[in-house]
């Protein structure tokens, strides 16, 4: 067997990949390191919790509308802290370019980058840079690694029965913000990606009530962070498809392309597990944040297993975990 791009794409065939890449003795054993998959690891250190966590970032095109490879880059990795609860503190980033890469594109990109490490509260303190060949690699790749620091960890794990689903906002608008321009579409301003740092909407979430899970749905989505969620808690959930926010340009645009909304990648949204007691005040806390306006409660968790979707009409249907990312090369 070869590697091939579905086993990038986040979805059921990437756990084929993960399972020959974690075959790893010395990995935290015991603790919350590389055998929980979570979105980082967890080292306490005198008396707190550092998290750490690293991202790699190759994206077709560069540049898009909402956003650039280097917002994605210290996005990513600040986001993978917040889903700890980790509060993001320093940054590192190693850059591969390609020869005869544009240095005003590389300009752009870092300035970028820079944006959006003041908008986290982060700093970037080391890095690294290669140069390849031309032909070699598709323009430039950035890898961005981050520590932050944890008054309470949370995993992606920890849902309970009666727990409600919230997300913090619309789904699928990166991925499909991405396809379009790939492809050419002219959809003018309707769609655009959410690429964002979401420390700051996780803050108010924490403040206002316990959280007992988080994911942010990149690749595979929706679809695959619920899925994974409640498969590593034990439990099950159910969605109501009304609740659901989706833009009517992502919902129209995604039809016309085949695509699943909620199989594709979303680069600043929050799918949180909360109790029954807290749901409302939290979803008042991140409604309160300029990344949350378009939050809701989406669901609830029972027991069982599986993720099932409640339609409209009254009728049921399974929520399944992407086999991949039908727009590869997103984040």
């Amino acid at each position: 067997m070869k590697v091939n791009m579905m086993h990038g794409a986040g979805g059921e065939v990437m756990g084929e990949l993960l399972r020959v890449l974690t075959k790893i003795q010395h990995n935290n054993a015991g603790g919350i390191g590389l055998e929980s998959l979570d979105d980082g690891a967890v080292f306490p250190i005198g008396g707190k919790n550092i998290v750490f966590t690293t991202d790699s970032h190759i994206v077709r095109p560069i540049f898009f509308p909402g956003g650039d490879i280097g917002r994605i880059a210290i996005a990513g990795t600040v986001n993978d802290l917040a889903m700890m609860g980790g509060c993001p503190i320093a940054l590192s980033c190693g850059m591969v370019i390609e020869e005869g890469f544009e240095i005003s594109d590389l300009e752009r990109i870092v300035a970028s980058m820079d944006e959006t490490l003041g908008e986290a509260g982060a700093n970037l303190v080391t890095g690294d840079t290669k140069v390849m060949e031309r032909g070699a690699l598709d323009g430039i790749m950035i890898n961005t690694s981050g520590i932050g620091v944890a008054e309470e960890i949370v995993r992606d794990s920890g849902l309970v029965p009666g727990d409600r689903i919230i997300v913090s906002g619309t789904l699928g608008d990166h991925g499909i913000a991405i396809l379009a321009h790939r492809e050419g579409f002219d959809l003018g301003e309707q769609i655009r990606s959410d690429v964002a740092p979401v420390w700051g909407l996780v803050k108010e979430a924490l403040g206002a009530g316990r959280i007992h899970a988080m994911k942010d749905p990149t690749r595979g989505g929706f679809a695959s962070a619920i899925n994974e969620m409640a498969r590593k808690s034990g439990t099950a959930v159910r969605i109501y498809e009304e609740a659901l926010p989706l833009r009517k340009s992502v919902r129209s645009a995604a039809g016309m392309l085949g695509i699943d909304p909620l199989e594709v990648a979303n680069e600043g949204k929050v799918v949180m597990g909360v109790p029954e007691a807290d749901a409302d005040a939290i979803l008042a806390a991140i409604k309160s944040h300029k990344y949350g306006k378009d939050a809701a409660i989406v669901g609830i968790v029972t027991k069982g297993s599986g993720v099932i979707m409640e339609t409209p009409i009254g009728g049921e249907r399974f929520i399944e975990p992407p086999i991949g990312d039908p727009v590869p090369r997103v984040c």
